[in-house]
């Protein structure tokens, strides 16, 4: 509203003030009798804009809102013109090549107002779309980027030379008729002045113009190169408001489908890879004595944990969102070592002996060793790494006294860690072939006394803090015993 406002109120100023300067039939009348016409006919005219043609606007597609501001704007300016020619022409008896100079200059300033307020159309469809995620849906025919700058470039050239033409042709005149007894020097200022006030008006709409095209321009690449950055890193939620009938609406369109389409890929290989863990795990539990909701449990249990330590200083900066998704995933793999040891020893159910219990043990080598082969073949990253520290190091101590590598306090993976808690606390309180299932408060005391021992002090306070997230966890995936 307010833009529009202003392009009214300039166009009025403009004629009213210079309109005498390029016609010599309007310089005869009175400012009164130049201006009142001028003003009654623009204001009408920008009254029936806002209550009328503007509705018309809103109610035309959106796609093809823009283009019509344009239409109606240009068709208002170029009104306005001829009224006030009809009027001069009837009521003073001008010459039709007066009101002529009238509608040319109100032409020209409604092109370059109809062109920015279509630009900035388009801006607020887009801030609208931005905010809503409402899109449009491009023509496959458009009134493409090129063609508006070769009619851009076209009109204002015509418009301009015609403007100027005028001016230097009424200069021509004034020059035969009373410019003879002025000074040449004082002559040429004159003209001079005049023909720098009407370039200066003419680039100051062209200027106009060309600042709400690179605003738009400027809004669109940005958009496209968040979107870009955030596909490359993994983030598909963001999109490119599609506000415009050409090109940028068509790059728009089809840079969010190609986002959508990613998204799509890559929440099917998650799943996929997802599904393939816990069949691999499932498999090693299968040949165990332990049941598929292990699986299930402990990596609640190092979710929980994770979570909770989030916030913990000595974590907080390791354990992002990220990480803590991937060492969601990436627990069940905790003992898929265990395909590898037989099934003499592994099916045992009795207590094992040292030479079996040694080759029990090496299941976090197999595990962490496995992984690590599908790591160099397949790429190295974050879920595949994290898999291999947890199967190989799950079974470390605090105390170093554990196994595979005997490794001690922060050596040990923050992942290892947390999954001994879990991997402990679960194998306490199931049943086994060799033992029956421990209450919740039995492995609370076991978990105590091995705190500083098996188990890193801060991962026991946490889970003293969330122990009936763990209760929760195991009430809801209880082993099936029928």
């Amino acid at each position: 509203m307010k833009r529009r406002t202003l392009h009214y109120v300039s166009a009025f100023i403009i004629l009213g003030v210079y309109g005498g300067q390029v016609c010599p039939f309007l310089d005869s009348l009175t400012v009164l009798q130049l201006v009142i016409p001028i003003f009654v006919t623009m204001g009408l005219l920008y009254l029936v804009q806002v209550t009328f043609l503007n509705g018309i606007a809103e109610r035309t597609s959106l796609k093809h809102q823009s283009r019509r501001v344009f239409q109606l704007e240009l068709g208002s300016f170029i009104t306005a013109g001829t009224i006030v020619m009809i009027f001069n022409t009837v009521y003073y008896h001008f010459p039709l090549s007066s009101g002529l100079k009238v509608v040319l200059g109100l032409c020209l300033m409604g092109f370059f107002a109809a062109i920015d307020l279509s630009l900035e159309k388009e801006w607020l469809l887009n801030k609208k779309f931005e905010a809503t995620g409402e899109r449009i849906e491009p023509d496959l025919i458009f009134f493409s980027h090129p063609k508006k700058l070769v009619f851009f470039s076209s009109m204002s050239m015509f418009l301009t030379a015609g403007v100027i033409f005028l001016v230097i042709n009424k200069d021509l005149d004034w020059m035969a008729t009373v410019g003879r007894d002025i000074p040449v020097k004082t002559a040429q200022r004159y003209i001079l002045t005049e023909i720098a006030f009407v370039v200066g008006v003419i680039l100051l709409y062209m200027f106009n113009v060309i600042y709400s095209y690179s605003r738009n321009f400027r809004n669109f690449l940005s958009h496209e190169t968040v979107v870009l950055q955030k596909a490359t890193t993994g983030n598909f939620e963001a999109f490119v408001p599609v506000s415009s009938n050409d090109e940028f609406g068509v790059m728009a369109k089809h840079t969010n489908l190609m986002v959508e389409g990613l998204k799509k890929s890559t929440e099917e290989l998650q799943q996929t890879r997802d599904i393939t863990i816990l069949s691999l795990a499932s498999l090693a539990e299968t040949r165990d004595n332990e049941t598929g909701n292990h699986i299930i449990r402990t990596q609640l249990y190092v979710r929980a944990l994770a979570v909770h330590l989030q916030e913990h200083p000595d974590f907080k900066d390791y354990l992002s969102d990220d990480i803590v998704e991937l060492l969601h995933k990436s627990a069940p793999l905790h003992d898929i070592g265990k395909v590898g040891i037989p099934d003499h020893i592994l099916l045992k159910p009795g207590k094992l002996s040292e030479d079996e219990f040694e080759i029990m043990k090496s299941h976090t080598t197999l595990g962490g060793s496995s992984l690590e082969i599908a790591a160099d073949r397949l790429g190295t990253n974050s879920f595949l790494n994290l898999a291999r520290e947890i199967a190989l190091t799950h079974h470390e101590r605090w105390d170093g006294k554990g196994y595979p590598l005997g490794i001690k306090g922060d050596d040990i993976p923050i992942s290892g860690r947390l999954m001994a808690v879990a991997d402990v606390y679960d194998a306490l309180i199931s049943k086994r072939v060799y033992k029956e299932a421990f209450s919740h408060d039995k492995a609370c005391r076991i978990i105590t006394e091995w705190q500083g021992v098996n188990f890193d002090p801060r991962m026991v306070k946490a889970f003293f803090a969330i122990e009936d997230q763990f209760l929760e966890i195991a009430g809801e995936f209880q082993d099936n015993t029928t």
